[in-house]
């Protein structure tokens, strides 16, 4: 039976205290709509792009946006699948977690899924969604062996036991984003799969947040810290010593990237968050993109002119005017200064 070996460090619990204050101020940001939209949009489009990017996919963040939104992108196909294949990922993830059919349980069957679904049209249909039967080796950029997985026959034992630890009052009863890391290293140590371990061991850790109830928003792509310095992602994985199996250096960094990026979510949300008084009217207003990107504006620079506007969208002074008029209407931005020298602030 799985036990995690590790220790509760000052610089894990400070990071989960300021996971906490963040994710605080994330769930009670009174948000318009569409900014809700965006925000929801863009951590999908950071989670795709990440997690294939860890892996060495070579596309873009903009090639991944239009790839996404049916635009054509010149790329291999198989590039291509691969983030096709992470989004199908995400969708799955969500449909597990909604509402009543919000899951209970993670099994086995979920984490085949997870796999099969990361790696159709990649790996080939035997291997697609099935563990391994043959002896894998993870190496390093010069061809060096730097781990070597449990034998094959020992995956289906340990992928049980592993499962079973999930579904346990122990692991249920951790901080939702160290049970999350323990289960992103476990899955990876044992790398039941040929290929796509990595990207299965992150989807994995996602699916947990969801359905423990931390990622209540889905404002936060896991990804992207990890991303940014590749080399310390796995340099951070191989800090396990194989005797002791004591993984609290990788939690330290995984509870750290996790503190990381719920910080910039909060930062963000608070760029877009506006004054509580706008609660009530959150179901009540509807800005159209010129109206949306005038806020976004205002909350970057803090002030703008008719004559900005009007570079921004091409229009004539007098339709620039009488668009800020409306924001000015619907109680949002306030004009100041006289009618030359006048300027909009958000109110």
């Amino acid at each position: 039976m799985l036990h995690p070996n590790f220790k509760l460090t000052n610089k894990i619990v400070n990071s989960i205290a300021e996971i906490s204050a963040s994710r605080e101020v994330i769930l009670n940001a009174s948000i318009l709509p569409q900014w809700d939209i965006k925000l929801k949009k863009d951590a999908i489009l950071k989670r795709v792009h990440h997690s294939t990017s860890i892996e060495g996919n070579p596309l873009t963040f903009e090639q991944v946006e239009a790839l996404i939104e049916g635009r054509p992108v010149a790329a291999r196909d198989v590039d291509k699948q691969e983030v096709l294949n992470y989004v199908k990922v995400l969708e799955y993830i969500d449909n597990l977690d909604i509402g009543e059919k919000k899951e209970k349980k993670i099994t086995e069957e979920m984490i085949l899924k997870i796999h099969r679904l990361n790696t159709q049209k990649v790996l080939s249909e035997s291997k697609s969604g099935h563990y391994r039967e043959g002896p894998v080796y993870v190496v390093d950029e010069f061809g060096k062996i730097i781990y070597e997985p449990p034998p094959e026959e020992d995956v289906p034992k340990l992928m049980k036991e592993f499962i079973e630890w999930i579904n346990r009052t122990e692991a249920k009863s951790l901080y939702p984003v160290l049970e999350a890391g323990i289960c992103h290293y476990e899955l990876v140590r044992i790398h039941p799969f040929y290929d796509g371990n990595g990207r299965t061991a992150r989807a994995l850790a996602t699916l947990i947040l969801c359905l423990r109830g931390f990622d209540t928003k889905k404002f936060f792509a896991l990804d992207d810290y990890y991303n940014e310095d590749r080399e310390r992602y796995y340099a951070a994985l191989q800090t396990i010593d194989p005797k002791t199996v004591d993984i609290t250096k990788w939690l330290e960094y995984f509870v750290e990237g996790v503190a990381v990026s719920m910080g910039k979510v909060k930062e963000t949300v608070l760029k877009f968050s506006l004054d509580k008084r706008f609660r009530d009217l959150k179901g009540q207003v509807f800005l159209d993109e010129k109206q949306m990107k005038t806020l976004e504006y205002l909350l970057k620079h803090g002030r703008i002119t008719a004559s900005e506007y009007l570079e921004m969208f091409d229009v004539s002074v007098r339709t620039a005017r009488n668009h800020l008029n409306k924001l000015i209407e619907l109680d949002l931005i306030k004009p100041v200064g006289p009618q030359k020298k006048r300027y909009y602030q958000l109110k």
